[in-house]
């Protein structure tokens, strides 16, 4: 045969399976495309189905009587999670004495500039309870009492916290998300109104305001400042996040610490400042009190908690800069519509004066 004739045919050849090469090429080239991704990806995880509190999906909670169910709720279920020692089963509930006289109050909470609410079921058994006891604090020998001593022994009360729980078993079955946890539960304290007890008790022979437990701020739905304070570092502690409590002396003033990373925290603490008599911006320590009052003393610190710290990176860290710049009059690029942007975000009231 001669070649010019065996080359035509190869052309011919060629043409004829032009479009089944063609494909073959690309389907070859796809394939080692998806080859490279893969190795570069590695395997995918499975996803591990928990609850908001960490519990795997069809489990028991190590809260009992919760149980993480297969819609990723925690609910009720004594029949199979059983009940504390003190605690009788009811059903899928436990009960205990100190529940009676049931009231349904409404809490309040911001949550990227949306608000909501959730119901709590507060019982006057405990706080009748819990207004029985003696606050008083004394020692056999000549220990120095601290305002920590008392900061304890109602943050470590431990009746009422089983009637607390469901309040963070509620934020958890909100979101799973720990961060948003720890937001929910500031601002719900932060919207308890503020108010004080109209009873008072014997401190030293002299007749003082009488200071509640994290519970009976609940049920009476206001507080002040150290009361407020020592609720939410109970709702942070039982939602595994460190916290303090800072004490300052001079303006007999308290406030919260939740743990954060130290180049974001409060005198590099490693805790971040939480203010509770009403919204304000975690990590946001510049705040102007009715008066115009400022913290300006140095704080007595009370470690109440050791456990989960805030990740680095929070919208609120670069918020609460903006806003300290805000507060003390310094120029800010378009501040009135970044000013109303927070104000809308975080439910900020009284042009950020705190009572």
């Amino acid at each position: 045969m001669p070649v010019r004739q065996k080359k035509e045919e190869d052309v011919s050849w060629f043409k004829q399976h032009e479009f089944s090469l063609s494909l073959l090429c690309f389907l070859v080239i796809l394939a080692i495309i998806s080859i490279v991704i893969f190795a570069q990806r590695g395997p995918e995880k499975s996803v591990i189905q928990i609850c908001g509190d960490g519990s795997f999906y069809n489990s028991c909670s190590i809260t009992k009587p919760y149980y993480c169910d297969s819609n990723g709720n925690l609910i009720e279920k004594a029949s199979v999670c059983s009940c504390d020692a003190n605690e009788q089963i009811n059903g899928d509930s436990c009960l205990n004495s100190f529940q009676t006289k049931p009231k349904t109050i409404s809490l309040s909470y911001i949550l990227n500039g949306n608000e909501s609410k959730i119901n709590f079921v507060a019982y006057q058994g405990m706080s009748t309870y819990l207004s029985s006891l003696p606050q008083d604090i004394s020692y056999s020998g000549n220990e120095t009492i601290l305002i920590s001593d008392f900061i304890f022994n109602k943050i470590n009360q431990q009746d009422q916290r089983q009637l607390l729980l469901p309040l963070a078993i509620a934020i958890q079955n909100i979101t799973s998300d720990r961060t948003d946890q720890a937001r929910i539960a500031i601002s719900i304290v932060q919207n308890i109104p503020y108010g004080v007890s109209n009873k008072t008790t014997s401190f030293f022979g002299t007749k003082v305001n009488y200071s509640r437990y994290p519970y009976q701020i609940l049920y009476d739905n206001q507080g002040i400042c150290g009361e407020k304070s020592e609720l939410l570092a109970f709702l942070l502690r039982d939602l595994g996040y460190g916290t303090a409590i800072f004490y300052y002396p001079q303006e007999n003033h308290e406030a919260v610490g939740i743990k954060c990373p130290v180049e974001d925290s409060y005198q590099k603490t490693g805790y971040c400042f939480v203010e509770t008599t009403g919204p304000a911006i975690i990590s946001d320590s510049y705040l102007q009190y009715v008066g115009g009052t400022v913290l300006t003393s140095q704080p007595e610190i009370t470690l109440v908690s050791t456990g989960d710290s805030l990740p680095s990176g929070l919208p609120e860290y670069s918020d609460a800069e903006t806003m300290t710049k805000l507060t003390k009059g310094e120029f800010v690029f378009l501040g009135n519509s970044k000013l109303n942007n927070l104000v809308n975000k975080y439910g900020l009231i009284n042009e950020y004066q705190i009572a």
